[in-house]
Order: C-alpha cells, then sequence, then structure tokens
C-alpha cells in the first residue's frame, strides 16, 4: 500500500477507526436493523387487523325489544328512534365539549397523541406485572377501537389501534372523525350515540342539548355507569363541573356562559329508571350481542324466561320491606328467583334502578354466611349421616381459630337436623372438618357455585364471596329432585322477519343429588322454616324449605328459600360493606322480603311440594347417574368416610328424638310426620 493513502473501509492506517467514524458506523447498522425490526413487528401486528370495508354497513345499531315469558313488553334498547347525527346540525359546544374533555390536541395531532403517549408510558412502568394498561388513546383511537377492534388492554390491540388511527386520518378530515366517534360511542342504557343518548337521558335531540346536558354526556366517557345521571346524580354533576372548566379553558364557552350553565339544574329522563326489570335487562344486553353475528343490522326480538307480574311483585315486596328496615341501616337488596329448569323468573339489582345501575344479583360478590352450609350438611348426607345423627355443641377449634355461636352459648347435645334448623356454627365447623371441606367445595360446585372457594377452617361459615345469581342456580337441585340447572334468561333471538338467531337447548343435565341425602337435606332445611332461623318466611299452606344466612359483624344477610322448581334468594347490606346497625340476620330483613313477594308469587306460579326423591330421568333426557357415584367414591378416596366418625364428640348412629334448646319453649316436632300430614295440618291451620 503506498505511503499516506488511506486504508480501505475507512479505518485508519492502524486499521482502526476514529471515533467519529465508529459512531458512525454503529449508528447507520442501529438504524438498518431499527427498520428491519420495525418493519417485521408492523407486519406481524398487522396480520389480523379487522376489515376496514364495512365502515358504512351499519349505519345504526339494531333495536332490541325484550319480551316476557308470555309476550308482554319489558323494554326496547337499541337505537330505533336515534339514526346518526350530522354534526353540522349540532351546536358548536356538543362535539367541543368531547374535545375539551377527551382529546385537547384533537385537531392537532396525527391521530395519536405523543405527550399522551409518553405520560401514559410512564404510568404504565410504574404497575405492577399483569395490570392493565394506561390509556392516553386520543378520539381517533377511541374510534379505530370502538369500529375495529376489542376493548382488550395489551400490546398487540395497542399497536393495531394505532395503525388503524393512522388510517382513520389519512382517509377522513378531522370532522368526520369526530362525527363518527360521536355516533358510535357507547353511553349506557342502551344508547349508542349521540342522539341515542340525548333521547335517552333528556328526552330531546341531541340538536338541543344545553351547554350543562352535552357537558354531562361527555363527562360521561370515563366510565357510562359510573357517571350516568340516572346512577348517581351527584357523582354526574361533579364530573360535569370539571368538563365545563375545560370547556373554559379550551376557549369552547366562556366563564360567563359556564356561569349560565350551572345556574340552570338540568332534567333527567326517569322513563328508563322507572320501567320494570332493567337490571334483567342490562343483564341480558351483552348476552344478546355475543349471541349475534356483529355485521346484524335488522331489529331483534328476544324472547326472554322473566315472568313480569312476579317481576312486579319482587319489585314490589323490595321496596316496602326496605322502606320499612331503612332506620336498621339496611341500605341495599337484591333478588333472584329460578324455576327447575334454570330459568329466571325475576331479578332484582338494587332497590332503585334509578339511584343506582349496578347490578348487584349478577355482579355482587359478597359473604353468604350460613346459607352456605347446607353444602356442608349435604356433604355429610352422602357420606352416611342422618339428619338425626348426635353432635355436640360445644367450645371447638380447629388450629388458632375458634367458630363463636350467634347465641355466645352451647347446647350441649343436639342432632344434625336441630343445628341446621338453629345455625349453629360449632357443629357446622366440626362437620365440614370431619367430611373434609375439600369434599365440601365439590359439592358445592357440583350443585352450580362458580365463585372462587376457600377451604380454610371458617369456610363452613360461608366466607366464601358468592353472586345471589349463583346461590340460586346452587339451590335449584334442591328443589327440582336433584338435577343441576344454571340460570339462563335468553330462550330466543329473532328478528322482526321471523329468522331465529339463537335459540336456547335445555341440554341434558346430570342429577348431582341421590337419595337419601336429598330426601334428608329437604326434610332438615323444612324444618328451618317450621321451627328454625327462617320462621319468619313460614307461608301457612305451601311446602317450603330454605336456609337463612348472617355473616360476621352484620355485613351480609341472605335467605335463600324454594318450594318445588321454584327457587328464590335474597340479599341486603351496604355497597360499602359496611355493619347495618340493626344487626339485620338472614331471618330478618332478607326473610319479610322473601314472604312478602312470596306470599302473592305463589298465587302465580303452578306450585307443586318438593320432590320427595330424584327427578325422573325422562323430564331430563340422559341422567348422569355413573358421574355422580364416581364423584362420591372420589370424595372417599380424598378422606371422606362412609359412615360418621365414631369419637367423643359424635357418638355412633343411634335413633333419638331431636333435643330442645333448653332455653326456649317446647315446640312440636315434625320430623316423623310424612308429607301428605304436614300438608293436612297447613291446610288446616290456614281455615
Amino acid at each position: 500500500m503506498a505511503k499516506g493513502k488511506a486504508p480501505s473501509g475507512g479505518k485508519t492506517s492502524g486499521g482502526r477507526r476514529s471515533p467519529f467514524q465508529a459512531i458512525f458506523y454503529w449508528a447507520t447498522i442501529g438504524v438498518i436493523w431499527s427498520v428491519i425490526f420495525g418493519i417485521a413487528f408492523l407486519a406481524v401486528m398487522a396480520i389480523d387487523l379487522p376489515d376496514t370495508s364495512n365502515l358504512y354497513q351499519t349505519n345504526r345499531q339494531p333495536s332490541v325489544t325484550y319480551l316476557d315469558r308470555s309476550g308482554a313488553l319489558i323494554a326496547v334498547r337499541g337505537s330505533q328512534y336515534a339514526p346518526p347525527v350530522d354534526i353540522d346540525a349540532l351546536p358548536d359546544y356538543v362535539p367541543l365539549a368531547f374535545v375539551a374533555i377527551e382529546d385537547r390536541r384533537f385537531f392537532q395531532h396525527p391521530g395519536f397523541d405523543p405527550v399522551g403517549i409518553t405520560r401514559a408510558l410512564f404510568r404504565n412502568l410504574s404497575k405492577k406485572k399483569g395490570a392493565n394498561l394506561a390509556g392516553g388513546s386520543t378520539i381517533t383511537q377511541q374510534l379505530a377501537r370502538n369500529l375495529f377492534l376489542s376493548a382488550d388492554q395489551n400490546l398487540k390491540r395497542k399497536v393495531q389501534e394505532l395503525m388503524l388511527s393512522f388510517w382513520l386520518e389519512y382517509k377522513f378530515t378531522k370532522k368526520e372523525i369526530l362525527g363518527l366517534y360521536l355516533n358510535r360511542v357507547y353511553f349506557g342504557a342502551g344508547a349508542y350515540g349521540i342522539e341515542a343518548a340525548s333521547q335517552r337521558y333528556f328526552n330531546k335531540a341531541a340538536k338541543a342539548l344545553t351547554v350543562a346536558e352535552a357537558a354531562t354526556l361527555a363527562g360521561m366517557m370515563k366510565g357510562p355507569s359510573s357517571y350516568s345521571p340516572l346512577s348517581d346524580q351527584e357523582r354526574a354533576a361533579k364530573r360535569a363541573m370539571i368538563v365545563l372548566n375545560e370547556m373554559v379553558d379550551a376557549r369552547v364557552i366562556t366563564p360567563q356562559e359556564r356561569g349560565e350553565a350551572l345556574s340552570k339544574p338540568i332534567s333527567v329522563s326517569k322513563t328508563l329508571a322507572n320501567a320494570h326489570a332493567q337490571y334483567f335487562v342490562d343483564y341480558l344486553d351483552g348476552q344478546v350481542r355475543s349471541y349475534i353475528d356483529p355485521k346484524n343490522t335488522e331489529d331483534l326480538i328476544v324472547e326472554t324466561t322473566l315472568d313480569l307480574p312476579i317481576q312486579t311483585d319482587a319489585e314490589r315486596a323490595i321496596k316496602t320491606i326496605m322502606a320499612r328496615d331503612a332506620k336498621k341501616g339496611v341500605q341495599q337488596a337484591a333478588l333472584v328467583s329460578v324455576d327447575g329448569d334454570g330459568r329466571i323468573r325475576a331479578m332484582i339489582g338494587g332497590v332503585s334502578y334509578a339511584d343506582s345501575q349496578f347490578n348487584r344479583a349478577v355482579d355482587a360478590h359478597r359473604q353468604a354466611g350460613s346459607s352456605f352450609k347446607p353444602f356442608v350438611y349435604l356433604t355429610a348426607m352422602e357420606q352416611g349421616y342422618q339428619p338425626n345423627t348426635p353432635v355436640v355443641d360445644e367450645a371447638y377449634s380447629i388450629g388458632d381459630w375458634a367458630p363463636e355461636n350467634y347465641t355466645k352459648k352451647y347446647l350441649g347435645l343436639i342432632d344434625l337436623q336441630y343445628a341446621l334448623a338453629e345455625s349453629v356454627n360449632t357443629v357446622a365447623a366440626r362437620l365440614a372438618n370431619d367430611v373434609g371441606r375439600s369434599n365440601v367445595a365439590a359439592t358445592a360446585r357440583r350443585l352450580g357455585i362458580v365463585s372462587k372457594l376457600n377451604t380454610d377452617p371458617a369456610m363452613a361459615l360461608g366466607t366464601a364471596d358468592v353472586t345471589p345469581i349463583e346461590m340460586a342456580q346452587a339451590y335449584a337441585p334442591f328443589a327440582n329432585g336433584g338435577i343441576r340447572s344454571g340460570a339462563y334468561g335468553i330462550v330466543r333471538i329473532r328478528t322482526k322477519s321471523g329468522k331465529v338467531l339463537y335459540q336456547y337447548k335445555l341440554e341434558n343435565r346430570a342429577r348431582v343429588i341421590a337419595n337419601p341425602a336429598l330426601q334428608n337435606m329437604n326434610q332438615m332445611m323444612r324444618g328451618v322454616l317450621t321451627r328454625g332461623t327462617g320462621s319468619g318466611a313460614q307461608i301457612a299452606g305451601y311446602d317450603l324449605a330454605g336456609k337463612t344466612g348472617t355473616t360476621s359483624d352484620y355485613r351480609d344477610a341472605w335467605f335463600a328459600g324454594y318450594t318445588g322448581n321454584f327457587v328464590t334468594v335474597v340479599w341486603v347490606g351496604r355497597d360499602d360493606n359496611t355493619t347495618m346497625k340493626g344487626k339485620v340476620t338472614g331471618g330478618g330483613t332478607p326473610a319479610a322480603i322473601w314472604k312478602t313477594y312470596m306470599s302473592s308469587a305463589l298465587k302465580r306460579i303452578q306450585v307443586t311440594p318438593i320432590p320427595t326423591g330424584p327427578a325422573p330421568a325422562t323430564n331430563f333426557g340422559q341422567v348422569a347417574e355413573d358421574a355422580l357415584k364416581s364423584l362420591l367414591g372420589t370424595q372417599a378416596d380424598n378422606g371422606a368416610t362412609s359412615a360418621p366418625p365414631a369419637n367423643d364428640n359424635v357418638p355412633p348412629v343411634v335413633t333419638m328424638d331431636p333435643i330442645p334448646n333448653p332455653e326456649e319453649k317446647p315446640k312440636k316436632d315434625k320430623t316423623d310426620e310424612t308429607l301428605d300430614e304436614i300438608f293436612s295440618e297447613a291446610q288446616r291451620e290456614s281455615q
């Protein structure tokens, strides 16, 4: 190589690059690989991007008409009377209210807001692993999600959302994007789009919205149910105030216009809130949309299992008893009725739909208390115990945990049917420990409990959090002859032209309780009403059974009762999970609601006695007898015994009369009476 000639490859004469050359070289390599990686990453993200050609195919959400089991109208949801609104027909402050609170830089950014994304990124980095990603979404991104994507909070969905946002910004003007957004966004209560929301909440066209009403609707974007003027007027008003302040800061309105908006209270339409069965309709609304093709544009008719007259009875009973017991600190209530096949005949999710749209019948997980005990006793009956098996009510502990009875006293030697009737905690805790708490959990799941169950020593006293609807379906096997029956509310979905889109199928169902356990449990739970803690729910002339439930510190109170092929579960408590100051028990307010409601409902339904044994297989198709035997065998293999354990506290099975509480007056024993004799006496008492 000639002297003084630069080496090949840009290296120095010593074969090394200068610092500047090294930086430039590696930066170039990094850019190339970044581009390659970026292209590959976007290609992977774009593999299953949705088809955007159907953007204009759905001009509105189809209306959904809900009918009760006899064809009576319950409600109409959707945008039947709310076609898409022309954004030019709206006052400027209506769309700009959404811009002010949702996306202040909407008119400047290219579909995503770097400032918002950076802010969200820092929040995400500080979150624990597995937590949902924070927002930062622009109106364009929200529109992309509403039009084409799911609401899943994950990286892939966010990247696809960003890609679709760029496409929307390229394809449409800012005004068109804002118009699409206002006509597609969900405002709660079945209202999709600004016009449907305006009609739903204010009973007026969107073009007639006031500044305050526009701010209220814009404020709902943070959470349609949480900030609805129907569910929480005070919270909605505070949120609207924030929107008004943002509108002033964005120079959408003047401070004077804000003052005028605040000086005129808005009037919210109560039409929806005062209608019957709105909790039930909310419960079905999401299911309907999952059962049909999203591309369907025809108006729908949903035939449901609800019995509107019974539903009205339930609503009236809750309002009456809750008003009576308000001074006891009882704040909320829920009720679910199902028949022997699992059809939901009535559902109440709260005292007032106008005040709160949260459905406690479906979504509130609360401790079951002693209403969980039948699963403990059923497990024992299946292992050979009998209603008259003697047990001892005395101080008892498992490790560091020791249960207490409601009365703070011990009864000594009693039998199982008396222990269940009086809801004795020490006996239930000992019994669950003896038969195997994991077996008790398996029994509860077999009957229909789907929530997570603990198996700690206190589980026998109902420390698991469950919902009223799953408790109703879990009690159904006691009422229908031992068949598991999942609760359901939709019978059929069809279009107005008659095309059937969905039909519920009564599939073959497994028998989950056999005799003698079923007959023993029904005998014992009849005793809860005739002489135990549920005596306040007794209705003369009917064959009834059930169980009360009260949690520690009086936070929750339950009554789960049934007759032949009909179960009703009632829960009362407080949304903040604090103590009801009136020391409300399951035999108090819940039993009173149950009795008031059932006194009317029993006259409307086809009443049958509680089955004395398992339902015939012909009624339910092929019944899984072998599955039940196998399950019981598995329980025995897990440590359960086929007969009561012999120890000092649980004597061998003997025949003996129930031992009464020495502090109570003797009560007539009906243990050995036949079902016919019980009915005969009940009829004489009612005459």
